[in-house]
């Protein structure tokens, strides 16, 4: 018998089928199911985040969803207290805990520990913010290359949330944010993870299916879930929840700032762009058994292995 306890990660890139495996597998086994989603944290942000419904989360519970109102933050390091808890609670009532999602810095978080990073400074964010708005992100990304070269490496000049950090940081403290991440201290966790990267072979079959399910969220009243937020909260670009991938574009259209189709259009290449650094990610975390769910039978290859693994 193993003597640490068993965790399971399913992740992968956007629109892959995470989610409807998950609840596949709690229905296989005793299965406690938790949420690794940065936008699904959010109360209201249902349609753009493909937020399992109600009647779905009443068949399979997920923690960690609709645990934050649109104009809060939520940090990584509380994500990972977060989702400790909800792994004690599992295993206390003798159930196996399935951690489902595509934010898999949480998963490295959880997993593998933090670097010790100083806290978010809203004058240092807003002065960022204020160069971005006159000299754009791409400009504000080659700052960051002159700064911290390895971390522009790793993101893209469009992910505003990510430059904006990366500079935060080398501003309120002097170092790279690359140098504290590979000077972070990991811990060993106290329980076995069994992960599996969701990774489709064929990048088109994969963009095929954003591209339908973008559609599909659009008719759904896409734009008015973002409207609706926009005008109960208030929320600025600036807002961490609007920064989420078709959020953010679809917003420059609800303020008049860019047409229908232009912001449908740049949602859909964000949600490309998204899958493929989470593409990137899984093929080079050691974390992940990579599997192709368009072409492979995944459910019982997990199914086997979970079995196998808790005897």
């Amino acid at each position: 018998m193993h003597q640490k306890r068993l965790a399971v990660v399913i992740a992968g890139p956007t629109a892959v089928g995470k989610t409807a495996l998950a609840i596949d597998l709690a229905e296989r086994f005793p299965c406690d199911l938790i949420s690794v989603d940065s936008a699904m944290i959010y109360r209201g942000m249902d349609i753009g985040t493909a937020k399992p419904d109600a009647a779905t989360l009443r068949r399979a519970p997920h923690a960690l969803i609709d645990i934050r109102d649109p104009n809060q933050t939520y940090s990584a390091g509380e994500f990972t207290r977060d989702a400790a808890q909800a792994l004690e609670r599992a295993w206390d009532r003798g159930r196996l805990p399935i951690l489902v999602g595509g934010t898999l810095l949480y998963v490295r978080a959880l997993h593998g520990g933090l670097a010790d990073l100083p806290a978010a400074d809203a004058s240092v964010r807003a002065a960022i913010d204020a160069a971005a708005d006159r000299v754009g992100w791409p400009a504000m990304h080659a700052e960051l290359g002159r700064v911290d070269a390895a971390s522009a490496a790793r993101i893209a000049p469009h992910d505003a949330q990510r430059i904006q950090r990366a500079l935060e940081v080398y501003r309120l403290i002097g170092r790279p944010l690359s140098a504290l991440q590979r000077d972070a201290k990991a811990a060993t966790p106290d329980w076995r993870t069994l992960a599996f990267g969701l990774l489709p072979a064929q990048r088109h079959v994969l963009h095929e299916r954003i591209e339908r399910r973008f559609d599909a969220m659009l008719a759904e009243g896409f734009v008015d879930e973002v409207r609706a937020l926009l005008e109960r909260w208030a929320l600025t670009a600036a807002a961490p929840s609007m920064r989420a991938v078709g959020y953010r574009q679809l917003a420059r259209f609800v303020r008049g700032d860019e047409d229908f189709a232009a912001a449908a259009q740049a949602g859909k290449a964000a949600t490309r762009q998204l899958a493929k650094r989470q593409s990137t990610w899984l093929r080079h975390d050691p974390l992940y058994t990579l599997c192709d769910p368009l072409t492979e039978p995944v459910f019982d290859q997990i199914a086997t292995a979970i079995d196998a693994a808790r005897q």
